[in-house]
């Protein structure tokens, strides 16, 4: 039984998701390796263990991989394992 449920925790991070240092500004204002973003409405933030995060609760300087949505707001973000942060990013920013 707790097979099943360590295996339902696992998470899939998209390979086009960019990897970055995020730390949260105020209200949907983010900051991710230097520069100013917002946050989508709807915007999800998943934690080391995949529940989700609060951007108030976003610790400072953590590393991420995230993606944009259609109007290049940040919309989904996952905040990275040390394990995840040890792989190489193979994701490129997109800098349309």
């Amino acid at each position: 039984m707790f097979c099943a449920a360590a295996a339902a925790q696992l998470r899939t991070i998209p390979q086009d998701a960019v990897r970055g240092t995020m730390r949260h500004l105020y209200d949907t204002l983010i900051e991710i390796d230097g520069e100013r973003a917002q946050l989508s409405q709807g915007a999800q933030i998943r934690g080391t263990s995949n529940t989700i995060v609060l951007p108030v609760a976003l610790p400072p300087d953590s590393v991420v991989k995230y993606q944009l949505n259609t109007s290049r707001q940040v919309h989904r973000v996952w905040i990275l394992t040390p394990e995840e942060a040890a792989q190489p990013d193979t994701a490129q920013p997109d800098k349309r």
